[in-house]
């Protein structure tokens, strides 16, 4: 088994109006030894979401804004700009993050050359309704799992016949493929990837034909125990000489509700599709008291990571209130995977 280090908590909430509720999800990036840290922001009330921003050095934070870089302007984002994933691709960063109208959880994203100053670009994720999406599904050359129309029918029946196809936990490789981008994104209960010439590309015309195929596009689906409900995207995709590391979360429906855990695979260095190894228990789950008793016990949601002198730090939303980190030898996990 890994051995997975605990660095205990990180960040928690403050007394600053827009993250007095809680602090989650954060996204990290890794530049001169200082880690620049951009998580989802909660505050009091109307628990409508923001992004806000700090800088870490030995795990330790050493500055922290009292205003969001990041918050709700449009419509579109009105009830909340939530769960960041930051990804550095030819001098950008882009910055994916979730887009909540108060009914709809749909994927936008934003740039910057300076991590400073930030661009919204919009919405890239399908505007489509799930009645719609799931007559499009099911025209799909090869199937896609029945758990997918099950997913569908859930979903539409709780939020009504009008709610868009839920989109969350989107970020791009940090490298193109034969010079396209490759989106990971996730329409329950799977994880899918696509590729792509230009964000512009990403039109309604062009989902709509996605979807038509979507069986082509599947990453990962629910496969252990543990990720019994459906499983999402994590942190982005970190190269390595075996493959390209994927850590991800998977949701089991338990006896005591819903559990979230961090999971690890292993995919292709020029196929992403192909699936080299993935391993068959958590990473880690709930086990500190923070982990299990917060705004939603038993979550651990991994989003972001750094790797330093041959770790891996892992920095999670723990039970949707706080953040914190473990860490793991990269070495040893691979060679775990590679079984």
């Amino acid at each position: 088994m890994i051995k997975v280090r605990n660095e205990g908590i990180i960040l928690e909430s403050s007394l600053n109006a827009f993250d007095n509720q809680a602090v989650l999800n954060p996204a990290c990036v890794e530049i001169d030894g200082v880690t620049h840290m951009f998580y989802r922001a909660v505050r009091q009330g109307d628990m409508v979401s923001s992004i806000g921003y700090c800088q870490l050095a030995a795990q330790k934070v050493v500055k922290r804004l009292d205003h969001p870089v990041l918050f709700p302007e449009h419509d579109y984002e009105k009830k909340g700009v939530e769960d960041p994933r930051i990804v550095f691709l030819d001098g950008v960063y882009y910055l994916f993050y979730t887009a909540y109208d108060g009914k709809n959880a749909i994927v936008a994203y934003a740039t910057s050359t300076d991590l400073i100053n930030f661009v919204k670009h919009g919405v890239i994720s399908p505007r489509i309704t799930y009645a719609e999406a799931g007559k499009l599904m099911d025209c799909s050359k090869i199937k896609v799992r029945e758990k997918y129309f099950l997913f569908e029918s859930y979903i539409k029946d709780r939020q009504g016949a009008d709610i868009l196809l839920w989109e969350k936990d989107a970020f791009i490789f940090p490298r193109k493929f034969n010079n396209k981008f490759a989106l990971v994104h996730r329409i329950l209960p799977g994880i899918q990837v696509i590729y792509f010439d230009d964000f512009k590309d990403l039109t309604d015309d062009y989902w709509r034909e996605y979807l038509r195929n979507l069986g082509s596009y599947v990453l990962l689906e629910s496969q252990y125990r543990f990720e019994s409900r459906y499983i999402g995207g994590g942190c982005p995709p970190i190269e390595t000489q075996d493959g390209w590391l994927l850590i991800y979360h998977g949701i089991e429906d338990s006896y005591k509700g819903r559990v979230y855990h961090a999971a690890a695979a292993l995919l292709d260095l020029n196929d992403p599709a192909k699936v080299i190894g993935r391993m068959k228990r958590p990473l880690f789950s709930p086990a500190e008291k923070w982990e299990k008793r917060g705004d939603v016990s038993n979550v651990v949601f991994p989003t972001g990571t750094v790797l330093k002198d041959g770790r891996l730090y892992i920095y999670y939303g723990a039970a949707d209130k706080l953040i914190a980190a473990k860490s793991v030898d990269m070495k040893e996990l691979l060679a775990e995977l590679k079984k």
